[in-house]
């Protein structure tokens, strides 16, 4: 149920693209145990400069392989949950070539009232889906 969004620089492969794509996704399924079909990403590619992503203070510069995900689901995982995941996702990424550095991640958290997944209907209220149980 995750909404994930990534954002990189243009230039990679549609396979390369992709496997970022299935990395992250591969990540979430193994972490939190959701559907492997349960899959909502939005990927978008962007001109050079487009991206901004400087130190924060941590003392390492990003290339221009710089991997920005959001992640948008559901409250309630507790923080060890969300730090292995961070930590799988990075793994995964860098077994497909992404460097650590160059991946960016903000976590968002929701209640079930803030999704719809289509017909206008707010399928966990109505009941339609069932609530998934936090991990």
């Amino acid at each position: 149920m995750p909404l994930v969004r990534i954002d990189i620089n243009v230039g990679r492969s549609p396979e390369q693209v992709r496997a970022i794509a299935d990395a992250i996704h591969d990540a979430i399924v193994a972490e939190y145990g959701i559907p492997s079909r349960d899959r909502f990403q939005i990927i978008t590619e962007h001109r050079p400069g487009q991206i901004i992503a400087e130190d924060a203070g941590l003392g390492f510069e990003r290339t221009t392989g710089v991997v920005m995900i959001q992640i948008f689901t559901q409250a309630g995982r507790a923080d060890a949950a969300k730090r292995a995941l961070y930590a799988e996702i990075a793994q995964r990424l860098e077994a497909v070539g992404v460097l650590g550095r160059d991946i960016f991640l903000g976590y968002m958290e929701n209640g079930a009232q803030d999704w719809s997944f289509g017909f206008g209907r707010a399928q966990y209220l109505t009941g339609e889906l069932g609530v998934p149980e936090a991990s």
